[in-house]
């Protein structure tokens, strides 16, 4: 199931996304069953079936935090001049870092060296804490596709990430969520103006998603439409005013964001 949050009629809802190509692509054809309230409980629709085409997508959730996970796949350790941490090394974007499908990703006049990183995001859909890695799958709502976008100029300059992480529009994520994905080998790819950049699967992961989730919820609650973002593969690289950004995770569809300089 694909769960959307829409802008119709001058608000904004969820809603459940019908009518997808095989490649898990909106089509002229896709539809929102708008529901009442969140998806984080019983979906019960409003009443209203609406095309996607008289909508307009936005980022599937809002969260109230973003943990995130640093160097989590070895070959993206390997390309930063390091080895994967034993312990996931965790760090936090602020939620007004968060961006919709279709918004613009905008570079800061802070730094000259932006980058990629494609991600695939968790999002939790119960309150939680301390959760043994076996129940997992019980916190879990859905997942998402994530641009952990990154000054990288500035990370290495600050020591800490929380500047060069958290820019306004730093953390895209869309299109929707996906509820059913197979996340044990899920393809992961990042292309800049059409060519590729990354390409990589979960099945790479150093810690996986519900060893992630443990040990997250060892350390701060998760509530519903917290996110958790995966990590990247290699392969991340610069994005520059002009550019197209497109993150696809296999199961899930695509996320695509221009790129501008902020004004």
């Amino acid at each position: 199931m694909r769960i959307v949050r829409v802008a119709v009629d001058g608000e904004l809802c969820f809603g459940v996304l019908e009518g997808v190509s095989a490649e898990n692509e909106a089509t002229e054809a896709s539809l929102v069953v708008l529901i009442n309230g969140h998806p984080f409980g019983d979906l019960v629709p409003e009443g209203r079936i609406i095309p996607l085409a008289d909508t307009r997508l936005v980022a599937p959730v809002l969260p109230s935090k973003i943990v995130a996970v640093g160097k989590n796949y070895a070959d993206h350790a390997k390309e930063m001049g390091g080895e994967p941490p034993l312990s996931p090394l965790i760090f936090l974007k602020p939620s007004t870092s968060i961006i919709g499908p279709g918004e613009a990703i905008a570079l800061p006049w802070q730094s000259e060296k932006v980058e990629h990183e494609s991600e695939l995001a968790v999002v939790i859909g119960r309150l939680c804490s301390d959760v043994p890695a076996e129940r997992a799958h019980e916190v879990i709502l859905g997942y998402t596709c994530a641009n952990d976008v990154t000054a990288r100029d500035l990370q290495h300059s600050d020591g800490q990430w929380s500047r060069a992480k958290g820019f306004d529009t730093f953390c895209p994520i869309g299109p929707w969520i996906e509820t059913d994905l197979d996340i044990d080998d899920a393809l992961i790819t990042c292309t800049v103006n059409g060519v590729l950049r990354q390409s990589g699967s979960t099945s790479g992961m150093v810690h996986d998603v519900a060893a992630l989730i443990a040990y997250i919820s060892s350390v701060m609650t998760l509530i519903p439409g917290d996110l958790i973002l995966t990590g990247t593969p290699a392969g991340v690289g610069p994005i520059a005013a002009g550019d197209t950004v497109s993150i696809a995770i296999e199961g899930i569809g695509s996320l695509t964001n221009s790129v501008v300089d902020r004004g």
